[in-house]
């Protein structure tokens, strides 16, 4: 009897994942564009390119000017991963800012790198050295102050990002 109520489950749970695949998709781009529209407003077209296993999206203004590159950057956070969508300037030099996509960070603390105050840090951030958090007051260009009992989060987000960074780094200079 356990055996087939097993059989059962996994095949409504293999049912409902077949289902809602393409939506599960479709609102996966959704959440990306919406991100990227978020931190360059001006970003009025998308080219989704691939190259070499990464996905780059290479960001266009209204006159077809370029004006950068985005790509989802994703990690292990403190209580789950992190996805981060990440917008650089075209020379690959700062941050234009980065959207939040999804985390499970712990509630009222972790949580807070989808707050505002701490994803406006990454606005214009240099990139030209792996970005650093710091507990104390910011002293460089590459800064960022590290939420207050939520060091690990912090913590992660750089690393996601440094990491992320120095992988599309290498693609974009081998284009």
């Amino acid at each position: 009897v356990l055996s087939l109520v097993g059989i059962i489950c996994a095949f409504f749970i293999a049912l409902v994942a077949s289902l809602t695949k393409d939506k599960i998709a479709a609102n996966q781009k959704a959440a990306i564009k919406k991100a990227i529209v978020t931190i360059v407003p001006y970003a009025k077209k998308v080219k989704t390119i691939t190259i070499a296993g990464h996905t780059l999206y290479r960001l266009f203004d209204a006159n077809k000017q370029f004006v950068g590159y985005g790509f989802l950057a994703q990690g292990q956070g403190y209580q789950g991963t992190i996805k981060i969508m990440t917008v650089t300037d075209k020379k690959f030099n700062k941050l234009l800012g980065i959207e939040v996509i999804e985390s499970q960070e712990t509630p009222g603390l972790g949580a807070k790198i989808n707050k505002k105050f701490f994803k406006k840090q990454f606005k214009n951030l240099s990139i030209s050295s792996p970005i650093e958090y710091t507990k104390g007051e910011v002293t460089k260009n590459n800064q960022i102050k590290a939420i207050t009992g939520a060091t690990i989060s912090s913590k992660s987000v750089v690393n996601i990002l440094n990491k992320t960074l120095n992988q599309f780094r290498r693609v974009i200079i081998q284009r």
